[in-house]
C-alpha cells in the first residue's frame, strides 16, 4: 500500500508544481485528496454495503459469514483478515483492503470512545 501512496503523492507534486522534499500532506489537502487508506476502506465497506461491483465483494468476507465456528466478534462488523504469505499477496485488495478496514474502524472506535469520557 506504500507503493501505491507513493505514486499519488509524485502525482500531487506533479499537478501541484510542489518540490521533492516539500511536505505532501498539505499539497494533499489542497487538492482534496484523501489517502489511499481511506480510499480502500470505502471500498471495502461499500463491497461489505452490497453496494460494490461484484468482482470487489467477494472478495471481502465478515466474520460472522465465516460459517466453521461462532466467535465473539460475530456480532461486529469485522473483515476476515487473509492470510498471505508474499509481498505480491500483501497488495492485493483482498488482503490490503481488509486490514485498512480494520485499522479505520478500530481507529474510529479510539476517536468515538475517547469522547465519551
Amino acid at each position: 500500500m506504500s507503493r501505491l501512496q507513493s505514486v499519488q503523492n509524485a502525482a500531487a507534486r506533479l499537478v501541484s508544481g510542489a518540490r521533492r522534499y516539500d511536505h505532501i500532506t498539505p499539497v494533499l489537502q489542497e487538492l482534496h485528496w484523501l489517502p489511499v487508506d481511506f480510499k480502500m476502506a470505502t471500498l471495502v465497506y461499500l463491497s461489505l454495503s452490497g453496494m460494490a461491483p461484484a468482482y470487489l465483494a467477494a472478495d471481502c468476507q465478515l466474520v460472522s459469514d465465516e460459517g466453521r465456528r461462532q466467535l465473539r466478534s460475530a456480532t461486529s462488523r469485522t473483515c476476515v483478515v487473509r492470510r498471505t504469505y508474499s509481498n505480491y499477496g500483501d497488495r492485493c485488495f483482498a488482503a490490503a483492503g481488509e486490514k485498512a478496514f480494520k485499522l479505520i474502524c478500530d481507529k474510529l472506535t479510539l476517536n468515538f470512545i475517547s469522547t465519551l469520557y
